[in-house]
């Protein structure tokens, strides 16, 4: 017996050629539609659209302005609320103010600037909201201020130190190297940007950092895992150094695009 197509008797009547071109054009524009909306995800890398900042002070309120500017929500903690709520007002619609638990919460990533010697507590009070997210650590360890954990941290290097305050969690340190007056200063400067350096040993996570880095209106600089953020740690060639990226990868001894 001959097979007769269902299409047949649309093909005989001279629009089977009609219909067939038709789905194939579709499933072709699907196929590309789709496949481009792929690559061009993985290009870009994960995206954060809320993050919360826990210490709203000069640093932690000038990348809060900044990421509201690029479009972020952004959300400013402290222990009382109540005091942020004219920051929050003076940057603009996308900043909302909470307790550090809520900024915890709330953030897709969450940024931590506080003094150094607060990071332990924040990391036991904070380790429910905090676990398996992306996390900015931008403190530094001052012996003065901290007392003698600074010390041991100085000593180990932050992104080791900060790691065992910050157990689970995807650490970056970032923003650590940069004076906040430059922050603000140098944001989407003219010419060659300012470098910010990352340390982080999640993938992921730094290509998270490096987007905010940009969005911020910096270059980003990869120098390693959590180890090598010693490298620009307090008291570093490079720290609070306003260098362009290839600067500050020759100071680092890095090789161009690490």
């Amino acid at each position: 017996m001959r097979f007769i197509s269902p299409l047949s008797p649309l093909v005989r009547r001279g629009r089977g050629t009609a219909l067939l071109a038709m789905l194939a054009c579709s499933a072709a524009l699907l196929l590309i539609t789709t496949g481009f909306g792929l690559r061009a995800a993985d290009a870009q890398g994960p995206r954060a659209e809320k993050i919360g900042i826990i210490g709203a002070g000069k640093m932690g309120g000038t990348l809060a302005k900044l990421w509201a500017m690029a479009g972020y929500q952004i959300m400013i903690s402290s222990d009382h609320p109540a005091t942020l709520e004219s920051l929050a007002h003076s940057i603009g619609p996308n900043v909302r103010v909470g307790t550090p638990r809520e900024a915890a919460s709330f953030g897709n990533v969450v940024v931590i600037s506080v003094p150094y010697k607060a990071l332990p507590q924040v990391g036991h009070d904070l380790a429910p909201e905090l676990a398996g997210k992306i996390v900015l650590d931008t403190g530094n360890p001052y012996p003065r201020r901290d007392g003698p954990m600074a010390e041991v941290a100085r000593r180990e290097g932050t992104g080791v130190a900060s790691a065992k305050y910050l157990p689970g969690v995807r650490l970056v340190r970032a923003f650590n190297a940069i004076k906040w007056t430059d922050l603000g200063s140098a944001a989407h400067r003219a010419g060659a940007l300012a470098a910010i350096p990352l340390a982080g040993s999640d993938r992921g996570a730094l290509s998270v950092a490096a987007r905010l880095v940009r969005d911020a209106g910096f270059d980003p600089v990869i120098v390693g895992d959590l180890s090598t953020a010693r490298e620009f740690d307090v008291g570093s060639p490079v720290y609070v150094q306003l260098l362009t990226a290839e600067e500050l990868r020759e100071k680092l001894g890095l090789k161009d695009g690490h």
